[in-house]
């Protein structure tokens, strides 16, 4: 099936690392210029070379999520070079798990907030687009309580409330908007393997949760987002897409 993304211009915000990079990978792959942000200057830098080489088109810069004048800037130069935007997809997270006042700040600031300026800045040029689509990463732990029930998971709610607000105040203009909650998904680098080598008994407890024995790989993630973006999903709006191997056990209506 053809997603139809070729020629469309996307905007990922964490497009270094994991899940993101997984994204930013995808979406270039099917032919779509993407634009990303991280906030390592040899990571982004490494990330447009990689790309760059493979043949597509490829923008990155060093931005805070949490800086909303940085994010407005960031998005209008991307939208200037890459010549519009049809595409964004907030995915950057402060991972701040437990519950204190310094990771309930964090987490509005960069996983509510962040996704928040980008979509604001997004705006006009969406309005623009004739296959407008806006995705957020949220998380399983959003929609039911797990380990990480606190400023993580609360905001991750949040964010998925928000999105499908967005759907239904942003129908009329033809901008779509929907959520993607993966499970837990495994990197080098990434959350997990450092839990897996710092608390391995918590990790087999992890693992044990999921009836498939395993977690997920950032590419399946990608996919996920990659169609729900995608012209192939027109008529999906308003939804939150479980990718979790079955993790979740509750009845999601």
């Amino acid at each position: 099936m053809d997603l139809g993304l070729q020629g469309l211009r996307a905007l990922v915000t964490g497009g270094t690392r994991g899940i993101g990079r997984a994204i930013v990978e995808v979406l270039a792959a099917e032919g779509a210029a993407v634009g990303f942000c991280a906030r390592t200057e040899r990571d982004v830098a490494d990330c447009v070379e990689v790309l760059t080489r493979r043949g597509s088109t490829a923008a990155g810069l060093v931005v805070d999520v949490a800086d909303e004048a940085g994010m407005q800037r960031w998005v209008a130069d991307s939208a200037a070079e890459l010549g519009g935007l049809d595409i964004v997809v907030a995915n950057v997270s402060a991972l701040a798990i437990p519950d204190e006042a310094a990771n309930w700040r964090a987490s509005f600031d960069v996983d509510m907030m962040g996704t928040v300026s980008l979509v604001k800045a997004a705006m006009p040029y969406l309005e623009r687009s004739a296959a407008a689509s806006i995705v957020t990463i949220g998380s399983v732990s959003g929609r039911e309580i797990d380990f990480a029930a606190g400023p993580y998971g609360v905001f991750k709610a949040a964010i998925i409330h928000y999105t499908q607000g967005l759907a239904y105040q942003l129908a009329p203009k033809g901008i779509r908007a929907n959520s993607l909650s993966p499970g837990n998904t495994y990197f080098p680098g990434g959350v997990w393997e450092n839990i897996e080598q710092q608390n391995p008994e918590f990790f087999a407890q992890a693992m044990a949760l999921n009836p498939t024995g395993r977690m997920a790989k950032p590419e399946e993630i990608a996919r996920a987002a990659a169609f729900l973006c995608s012209p192939a999903a027109s008529f999906i709006t308003g939804a939150n897409l479980l990718v979790d191997g079955a993790l979740t056990r509750g009845v999601q209506f």
